[in-house]
């Protein structure tokens, strides 16, 4: 009877800790807030007059849309058209993008004027 007991209670954490591990290993989205850029000028925008259109123009040439936070730029990976849409009407301006960083780059998940 001891045994049964033990084995069922081990069978019970087993079945229990199987339903927790993915959860402890997901990824979990972060936040940041910053200046939307490019990842060709970063912080500091080389055409002369509006940031905004200087990023625009370098976003069409190829460039990708990047994250100004402090000294870090971060290159954002966004995929849909809506969220493309967002970062072009914010651009140059401060904004909050959730995502998955890895390194220097955050696949983007969502794209807010920041408050």
């Amino acid at each position: 009877m001891r045994l049964t007991r033990k084995l069922a209670v081990l069978l019970a954490s087993a079945v229990l800790a199987s339903a927790l591990i993915p959860t402890a290993f997901a990824a979990s989205a972060q936040t940041f807030t910053g200046t939307v850029s490019d990842a060709m000028c970063g912080a500091k925008h080389m055409m002369q007059g509006d940031d905004a259109a200087c990023l625009r123009a370098c976003v069409q040439k190829g460039s990708k849309y990047a994250l100004v936070v402090g000294d870090k730029v971060y290159t954002l990976d966004a995929k849909d058209k809506a969220t493309l849409d967002k970062l072009d009407k914010l651009a140059a301006a401060k904004a909050t993008v959730k995502g998955e960083a890895n390194g220097d780059t955050i696949e983007v998940s969502s794209v807010t004027a920041a408050k």
